[in-house]
Order: C-alpha cells, then structure tokens, then sequence
C-alpha cells in the first residue's frame, strides 16, 4: 500500500512506494527546534519515495550526517535524510503529520530519551534509545 503526503500550501507532494508500519519519535534539540515538539519520523528508503514539485523543496544541512527539507513556499517541514556514508545514507525521515493517511501506523521506537522534556511521554511501551546510543550508530560522527 502506497501513502501521499504533502506539505501545507501543496506545492510539493510525495507518494511513499514501501510499505509504512511505524513510526518513530526524535526528542533530541533540534528535531524539537525544527518541529516545535517531538519529530514523529517515518523511514523510508532512497528508492521508496516519489516527489512532485522538488523545485519547490529547500534544503539545509543541519549536522555533519543529516540535511533537512522544507518547502519554500509555505515553509512547512518535510523530511530529513542521511547524508553520512554508511548503511543509512539517503534514508529519508518524512515527518508523519505530512501524511494524508496514518492509519495502521504504530510509535515503535523513541530515541535520544535522554533529551525528552518532562512534559510529555507516550502511553505504550517503546525500543528507546539515548544520544550516545543514537550516534554511535553513524560512524562518521
């Protein structure tokens, strides 16, 4: 089963040509900087994901192993992909909000636990993950 999102203004949309089953949640500073609160991230590989309007796409590289996209008209977030050698490179990250359909999409994993504010946590039991743990993960740090 396919899924499409888009940003807010349409200007760019996607279809996710993999099969989407989880999702996962970022709590490190930037992803909560960048969102405004907790990145709810689908994975999606390289080939697995389709884009109209990559004219309309913005791209900042926001780490040493990660650049992030938005739309350049109406600023919404989009993704972030990998752009560390190794076995994550190209992965795309899309924020699951941008998904017209969600259904059957389950919180599996939290990482960067460590970082997660107070205010907030998730009622079912997730694979969670701190800083160290998360990066160690990409060699090239």
């Amino acid at each position: 089963m396919s899924r499409k999102g888009s940003c807010l203004c349409k200007a760019v949309s996607f279809e996710i040509t993999t099969k989407v089953e989880k999702t996962g949640a970022c709590h490190c500073e930037m992803c909560r900087t960048w969102t405004g609160g907790v990145y709810l991230g689908i994975e999606v590989p390289t080939d697995g994901l389709v884009i109209n309007g990559e004219e309309n796409v913005k791209t900042y590289a926001s780490s040493p192993w990660a650049e992030r996209s938005f739309c350049g008209t109406c600023g919404s977030n989009l993704w972030y992909r990998v752009t560390a050698e190794g076995p994550y490179q190209g992965t795309y990250h899309l924020g699951m909000g941008t998904l017209e359909d969600t259904s059957g999409i389950v919180l599996t994993e939290e990482i960067y636990i460590d970082s997660k504010p107070d205010g907030y946590s998730f009622a079912q039991d997730t694979k969670k993950m701190t800083k160290a743990e998360v990066e160690a993960m990409f060699a090239s740090l």
